[in-house]
């Protein structure tokens, strides 16, 4: 069984798309335990504690002296969870280089774009499909990666394509690149790894078995 903790900084709807998913058979031999949010208003929250059987908590920056003493501490949380895999579900806090390099390839994200477009620093939410309209794309989608040292840098897992319409809001196209790809794929890689058909070559390449 592979122990999942979430970590998510909003509403959540990544993270009841894999509850869904787990409840209807669509992700196999795993369950989601821990659900950290770094905002105490964070929706996510009030869902995990609806779900029963996860342990919410929050664990924020700001209530700490310093993003060191904030670094250290989430780090020893995470050690002591020992979670098999941990998701990243529009976490919004920069995951310190000792939790990377203590869970390598047990990290995961979901980017909505089509890494390596609109990603990196300063991309997350509704600033990147802000950016891809302005860019005038004809497509878009989802990344499910690897979380490395980098900012949407990691390993590529999963990606799925959405089209961009005429007439597209930043608004309306985050809400269809949500309910096209991102509350797909990202359930699909969970069970992916799961499952024990993701893995990582030396060119940093995911394969995955059949």
């Amino acid at each position: 069984m592979l122990n999942v903790t979430v970590l998510v900084s909003g509403g959540g709807t990544n993270l009841q798309a894999i509850m869904d998913a787990i409840d209807d058979g669509r992700i196999r031999n795993a369950r989601v335990t821990h659900v950290i949010s770094n905002n105490p208003n964070a929706y996510a929250l009030e869902r995990a504690r609806k779900h029963g059987n996860i342990e919410a908590e929050v664990l924020s920056p700001k209530s700490f002296p310093s993003r060191a003493d904030f670094n250290e501490a989430f780090y020893q949380r995470l050690m002591e969870i020992r979670p098999d895999l941990i998701v990243l579900a529009g976490f919004l806090v920069v995951i310190p280089e000792s939790v990377v390099r203590a869970f390598p390839h047990k990290i995961i994200n979901i980017h909505p774009s089509l890494i390596p477009s609109f990603c990196g620093k300063g991309y997350f939410g509704l600033h990147v499909h802000e950016k891809a309209l302005a860019r005038g794309v004809k497509v878009t989608g989802a990344t499910v990666h690897f979380v490395d040292e980098g900012t949407d840098t990691g390993p590529i897992i999963l990606q799925k394509v959405v089209s961009i319409e005429e007439g597209d809001t930043p608004e309306v196209l985050q809400k269809r690149v949500m309910e096209q790809a991102e509350w797909k794929i990202l359930p699909e890689a969970i069970n992916l790894i799961a499952a024990g058909r993701v893995s990582v070559g030396e060119d940093r390449i995911v394969h995955i078995s059949k």
